[in-house]
């Protein structure tokens, strides 16, 4: 079931996507060579727990995961793009890091994701990382009151069509409210003018992802991260927004 939040509910929205963001930008700040990803997810922790807020993923097990996931954050290094299981890994110059994240705070769930390269970076790199950054932001212009989903999905297409980049709409953004993966599904390719109409009050995670040469993925063996079947890196490029007669409320806007 596909909800419309009032205006005041947006309202109460407010402090958990500020919460999201300020755990992304501190994520953001602390990824470099030498740190581990499990500092990381525990950083992350202690800003969930100092905030009086909850976790979304530690005892998430959807369908596709093969166990409840167990820790806090996505971190998805390299060839990996989606789902990135925390684990003992200390990033290396180079390394391009990926960084999904949900919590809610006061009965209300925001989500938001960055990639980020530690250390030396490659322009190969760069260039998937800013083409998924524009991607969300085409997306994001099109979530106005009496367009159509098809708009938003169209418009993310365009721009990583347009890069040179294949699209995988296996996984994509969704309904976020009370829980963190609602109705309606957000593909990262569509047609403009089809689909649900946007309505305001609607609010929906956009989050265009790429992979440098592939839309294909294979399943590491912990049963969540996703990875590239042929090797090439991913990025992934995520907010929070509601749609308002105002225009497209970015919850998770990072400073």
């Amino acid at each position: 079931m596909i909800e419309l939040r009032t205006p005041r509910e947006l309202d109460e929205m407010k402090p958990a996507g500020r919460l999201v963001a300020s755990v992304l930008t501190a994520l953001r700040e602390a990824a470099d060579v030498g740190v581990n990803l499990l500092e990381l997810d525990a950083l992350a922790h202690r800003m969930i727990k100092d905030a009086g807020a909850e976790s979304c993923y530690i005892d998430y097990h959807p369908s596709f995961g093969a166990s409840p996931f167990g820790k806090v954050l996505c971190t998805s290094v390299n060839d990996a793009v989606l789902h990135g299981l925390p684990y003992d890994y200390t990033l290396a110059d180079g390394d391009l890091l990926s960084v999904d994240f949900a919590a809610s705070l006061d009965g209300w769930v925001s989500d938001s994701a960055l990639s980020v390269v530690v250390g030396t970076p490659r322009d190969e790199d760069l260039r998937l990382i800013e083409t998924t950054e524009r991607a969300l932001a085409a997306g994001i212009e099109q979530a106005r009151p009496g367009g159509k989903l098809g708009d938003i999905s169209a418009a993310i297409a365009d721009v990583c069509h347009g890069a040179g980049y294949r699209v995988n709409t296996q996984f994509g953004g969704h309904g976020v409210g009370r829980t963190m993966h609602g109705e309606p599904h957000v593909p990262n390719d569509g047609r403009a003018g089809r689909g649900l109409k946007l309505r305001e009050g609607l609010v929906i995670a956009i989050e265009p992802w790429l992979m440098a040469g592939t839309d294909q993925l294979v399943q590491d063996a912990d049963g969540w991260t996703l990875r590239s079947v042929d090797g090439s890196r991913g990025a992934h490029s995520e907010h929070t927004v509601a749609v308002t007669g105002d225009g497209p409320l970015v919850l998770t806007a990072r400073s």
